[in-house]
């Protein structure tokens, strides 16, 4: 349903306990619809940010705290979604968890249906459920029928829940040990199982498993606090086979990614299936070259059918010649009898994007040495034409000049946009890249690494470097930095894939040590081993 802007309307919206991804389509749908959202955690205004992308955003408004810096009460938060709604505006009201559970959802409505405003109600997945579940702890098994959820926030009379059911408790960390020692006294055993997991759903998240006897100490020592989720029961077991979240090979590293915010979404959504918490650090800009004649010129021979061959190394190229042929109103169809060569796929899946199809991609190594090596040597007798239109980054290296100059072949290497340096970082990002604070870092191209170092500084030694292939190796090494790291193939998915395999060896040369799961950054040695290269 699209809603009309001229009709006032509410939607409440549940955005799940904290992972974004538990979104529902619908709510996503909503959030990138509406005109004003009103939150209820701080974090709410990034994830609004995160599905809206690059679209303009709403008008974000804090529900958590008034005007005057004080808590909202559900009235009052009511009022501020009332009165926007009233001004022929679609208001989501995005909501922790689930609208209707646990929630101020039911009085909000009410407010919006005394007022006469039109609302739905979006469920969203309960915390309830989520939190067990990334903690792997299943709350129903085939042996396990029962389980009761209950809001620790006012008095509870425990000795209705002295059998053996499963419990989940909300807003019970505070009151662990009354908790703990009035289900004893009605009668549970002391060594019922509790797992209590904090920020359950997050990269962030940690689980304490105890027994009902010593779960108050335990959580203390653990320095357990709100938002966590308490389940008491003999499911709790489940987890040490169970676990999935918590024991991804890269949960909770954090990972530096210095490329351009543009480039780095595919490797960022690699990261994050892994567990890990990607920084994107722009260390390149790209930019339209300094004189757009030459490319002016390209373009026209190209459509003037100059050339036999265009070839394309980056999708940075191909978007440039792309927006040039926009500049002049041409389409697709001036590629008509050309040949089209890619450096690799992500290159001709950008290629295809544009309804064309890459007659060459590398069937090898996915660079310009691949490229080469499959690029067929010019016979005038078979190819009208010798020549091939190369647009390319001004810092791009001459080796498939020459190696195509080498075929027989001359070549319009063509300046298509130029790469220069980003600002630097904020400073908390620079110290913790010299600190240590991050666990790894992802250098995809030479000039990744020049420009990091070069507006940052030198990753700490405690640092995991991971690099896409020999020539990104040879640069970090000729910084001091030593690769722990290295893509078995140069692509995104395969470096991802590398550090992932390394994170997953180190983390089971500690548990088969007997040592406590650590992240790089836990430990500051002042040199690193090498991993072998996948």
């Amino acid at each position: 349903m699209t809603m009309n802007s001229t009709r006032s309307w509410v939607s409440f919206v549940g955005a799940g306990p904290g992972d974004p991804g538990l979104l529902t389509v619908r709510a996503a749908e909503l959030l990138r619809s509406c005109d004003v959202v009103v939150t209820e955690v701080p974090d709410h205004a990034d994830l609004v940010r995160l599905v809206r992308a690059e679209q303009e955003p709403p008008l974000i408004v804090d529900g958590g705290f008034g005007e005057d810096g004080q808590p909202l009460t559900h009235a009052a938060r009511a009022k501020v979604v009332v009165r926007h709604a009233k001004k022929d505006l679609h208001v989501v009201r995005l909501m922790v968890g689930d609208p209707f559970l646990y929630a101020s959802g039911p009085e909000e409505a009410q407010a919006c249906a005394k007022a006469g405003l039109g609302f739905e109600i979006v469920p969203g997945v309960s915390a309830a459920t989520a939190v067990p579940a990334y903690a792997g702890i299943p709350l129903t098994t085939k042996r396990h029928r029962e389980v009761t959820v209950v809001t620790c926030e006012h008095a509870v009379d425990w000795r209705q829940y002295a059998d053996k059911r499963t419990l989940v408790l909300l807003s019970a960390v505070s009151k662990l040990d009354e908790v703990a020692e009035e289900l004893l006294a009605a009668g549970r055993s002391p060594q019922t199982p509790v797992a209590v997991t904090r920020v359950g759903t997050t990269t962030e998240q940690s689980t304490v498993i105890s027994t009902l006897a010593e779960v108050g100490v335990d959580a203390r020592a653990a320095g357990i606090a709100p938002p966590a989720v308490v389940v008491i029961g003999d499911v709790v077991d489940l987890r040490e086979t169970l676990s999935w979240f918590e024991t991804k090979p890269l949960f909770g590293w954090r990972v530096l990614v210095p490329r351009t915010k543009e480039q780095s979404a595919s490797l960022t959504d690699g990261l994050r299936s892994y567990g890990a918490v990607p920084d994107e650090v722009p260390t390149i800009s790209v930019e339209p070259p300094r004189n757009p004649q030459q490319m002016d010129k390209a373009v026209r021979g190209l459509v003037e059918g100059r050339y036999e061959w265009i070839a394309f190394t980056s999708v940075n190229a191909v978007k440039a010649v792309r927006e040039k042929f926009e500049e002049y109103g041409l389409d697709a169809r001036a590629f008509s009898g050309l040949k089209i060569a890619a450096v690799g796929e992500k290159t001709a899946a950008a290629i295809a994007d544009w309804g064309l199809r890459a007659d060459l991609v590398p069937s090898g190594e996915q660079s310009a040495a691949g490229l080469l090596e499959d690029w067929p040597p010019y016979d005038e007798l078979l190819d009208p034409i010798n020549r091939v239109f190369l647009p390319r980054a001004d810092i791009a290296t001459e080796n498939l000049v020459a190696g195509l100059i080498d075929l027989g072949w001359e070549c319009d290497d063509v300046t298509a946009y130029r790469t220069v340096r980003a600002a630097p970082p904020p400073a908390p990002t620079r110290d913790a890249i010299k600190t240590g604070r991050f666990d790894a870092v992802v250098f995809t191209s030479s000039s990744t690494v020049r420009n990091l170092v070069g507006i940052a500084g030198k990753p700490h030694p405690s640092t995991v470097i991971a690099v896409i292939g020999p020539a990104t190796a040879k640069t970090c090494e000729e910084h001091g930095l030593r690769v722990d790291v290295m893509a078995a193939k140069p692509s995104v998915e395969d470096v991802v894939e590398a550090l992932a395999d390394f994170g997953a060896s180190r983390r089971m040369a500690l548990l088969d040590a007997g040592q406590p799961v650590t992240k790089p950054s836990d430990r500051k040695s002042s040199g690193r081993r090498r991993a072998s290269s996948r």
